[in-house]
């Protein structure tokens, strides 16, 4: 009756980067096929991009783990979702003239990637 849904998700938490800067390598592997995405990310000149390639590895993990009895290759997965969310800030000071304190914010993120089977070879089968 109802086919179970072929998808995994991985979440890394309180990643020590700003969300903001991280949302921007995140929005260009979003839709893509991992394998493509991982070579992308491989190329791209930010530091969060590092940490997003991590995450789309261990979700893509998830899934082959999840089910076992079936066969993924990196080209049959699909980035479904993936969002940067703002984690905790962390609250410094830093000192100012005149006894004053300056208050610094340091963000943190939470990625969540959601990998799935691709839609074309569903139809296929």
């Amino acid at each position: 009756m109802d086919t179970p849904v072929l998808e995994a998700k991985a979440v890394q938490k309180h990643l020590r980067r700003a969300p903001r800067k991280v949302r921007l390598v995140a929005d260009a592997v979003r839709g893509k096929a991992v394998n493509k995405a991982l070579k992308r990310l491989e190329f791209t000149k930010k530091a969060a991009a590092e940490d997003v390639a991590k995450v789309i590895k261990s979700a893509a993990a998830n899934l082959r783990d999840k089910f076992q009895e079936e066969r993924f290759d990196d080209e049959d997965l699909v980035i479904k979702r993936i969002y940067v969310d703002e984690g905790v800030t962390l609250k410094r000071i830093q000192p100012a003239p005149m006894g004053r304190a300056h208050r610094i914010n340091k963000r943190t993120s939470h990625i969540t990637v959601i990998v799935a089977r691709r839609e074309e070879e569903m139809v296929n089968e």
